[in-house]
């Protein structure tokens, strides 16, 4: 069960790893991959509407760049925390929009990041390259692939000369992917795309974990050996469906509890069902890998049934000022509420940070949320 205490994440890992002044970090570079849960600033300089870059954004984390959905830390960077090493910055942002091709100096600043690790997420987009279309541009998930590679061909390449060496970093390397969140919001319970009229809630689930099982072993083809994937969380729960039960109840069917619509958490557990056996055939067909999965759906439906117990006194309203009644993304330079750390929501899409921090302590500790192993043992494998 989730820790309801706000302070047991800051002990927990700011405690044991930056006061630990002799010791050295977990692993040498953190690799994220996904959507606007971890997304921190790629989006930034695209024609989209799927961006962050603004007040009050990040309200509760002013000493980095605008870009996080949340009002401070995500996943990535709690993990980043426990790892003992930097933030990765946003590839694409440091880039710019046009990332591909460019010739790249590889200076001191690049040096530091490439082996640190880069964050290539990018809000909207999700596993299926048509996913997202209808925010504006985004990466999708093998768009990022790409950028990763570039990262190794144009820059660890450069910095480590050996082949051998580049494997050798990458396997000591933690991976994060967060994605299919945005293959369900902006595809399959969106009017204007075919898929949901084209595939039942199984067959498209299956579409999404045969692809994703593609795109993992491609990462695990270019080095990567230690990759967590997250699940998707109660999409059902969240404002901007549990708001618009409207569109819920045309395109699923009127099932709704007054707090979740639970068509659509249904629907999205056919995924969260398979994605296990996915990773654990990864696991035992791929030499020396270790796939893990982030657990977040059954937590993160209990706090939102009962969120006294969790230390929340709100888990239906977005804590900023959104458009359409708590729906969508933040209005820019409104002020939140007083306190984020009581609501589950920043925005109509995205948790506050104190949720992010207590899923990463979860996998930390617990191998029923991160499984078939915890994220230490993860990390020390």
């Amino acid at each position: 069960m989730l820790q309801p205490n706000i302070f047991y994440l800051i002990f927990f890992i700011f405690v044991t790893r930056f006061l630990s002044i002799n010791s050295s970090p977990l692993a040498p570079a953190l690799y994220v991959l996904g959507d606007s849960l971890v997304d921190n600033g790629n989006n930034n300089m695209l024609p989209t509407l799927a961006r962050a870059n603004y007040a009050p954004y990040n309200i509760n984390f002013p000493t980095q760049p605008l870009g996080r959905f949340t009002d401070g830390r995500t996943v990535a960077d709690f993990i980043a925390a426990y790892l003992g090493i930097p933030y990765p910055p946003p590839y694409a942002s440091l880039l710019g929009p046009n990332w591909k091709g460019q010739p790249k100096i590889i200076n001191q600043l690049f040096r530091e990041n490439s082996t640190r690790g880069y964050n290539y997420a990018s809000a909207a987009c999700g596993i299926l390259p048509e996913t997202g279309y209808n925010f504006g541009k985004c990466y999708p998930m093998d768009e990022q692939i790409q950028m990763f590679q570039s990262t190794i061909d144009s820059e660890l390449a450069i910095i480590f000369k050996d082949p051998g060496q580049v494997l050798q970093h990458l396997s000591k390397s933690v991976f994060i992917i967060c994605v299919g969140n945005n293959d369900y919001l902006q595809n399959y319970f969106q009017d204007d795309y075919p898929s949901s009229k084209l595939y039942d809630p199984h067959q498209f689930a299956q579409i999404l974990v045969d692809k994703l099982c593609q795109q993992l072993k491609r990462l695990y083809e270019l080095g990567a050996r230690k990759v967590l994937v997250m699940e998707i969380g109660p999409l059902g729960c969240i404002p901007t469906v549990a708001r618009n039960p409207k569109r819920m109840i045309n395109l699923l069917g009127n099932n709704n509890n007054g707090i979740c619509d639970e068509n659509a958490n249904n629907i999205v557990s056919a995924f969260n069902k398979r994605l296990p056996f996915m990773i654990q055939k990864l696991s035992s067909t791929l030499h020396d890998s270790h796939f893990t999965v982030g657990s977040i759906y059954a937590d993160s439906y209990d706090a939102i049934m009962s969120p006294s117990k969790y230390g929340f006194n709100d888990s239906s309203s977005p804590c900023c000022t959104t458009y359409l009644n708590g729906m969508l993304l933040c209005i820019p330079y409104q002020a939140p509420c007083q306190d984020p750390s009581k609501h589950i929501f920043w925005d109509g899409y995205h948790p506050t940070e104190v949720v992010f921090s207590k899923w990463v302590t979860q996998w930390i500790q617990d191998s029923s949320t991160c499984f078939p192993i915890n994220f230490k043992q993860f990390v020390e494998a």
